[in-house]
């Protein structure tokens, strides 16, 4: 995805992504995550990208924000494409 191939707002102080290892609902999520980890990373080495995968949890995202405003989008069910620009949307807002 071309919008996460560059540095994130100086804001944004953590991204937290959890899902379910082998839920359908999390299939998109987990696409997402295998094909744009390394390019977030790449371009925001020092941001923390958490990944948290457990049994039967819903998919979604968290962003914290500096001065501890935390907020989250729901992800289940959604195509890879879709978890791309909600995640975008989510990071963009500050």
């Amino acid at each position: 995805m071309a919008s996460f191939a560059k540095a994130l707002s100086p804001a944004l102080r953590e991204i937290r992504f959890l899902f379910c290892q082998s839920s359908q609902p999390s299939a998109g999520t987990r696409q997402f995550v295998l094909a744009n980890y390394q390019l977030m990373k790449r371009h925001n080495p020092d941001l923390p990208i958490l990944i948290r995968e457990a049994n039967g949890t819903p998919a979604r995202v968290f962003a914290r924000f500096e001065r501890g405003i935390e907020k989250h989008v729901e992800l289940d069910n959604l195509s890879s494409g879709d978890v791309a620009s909600k995640v975008a949307r989510l990071l963009s807002v500050s």
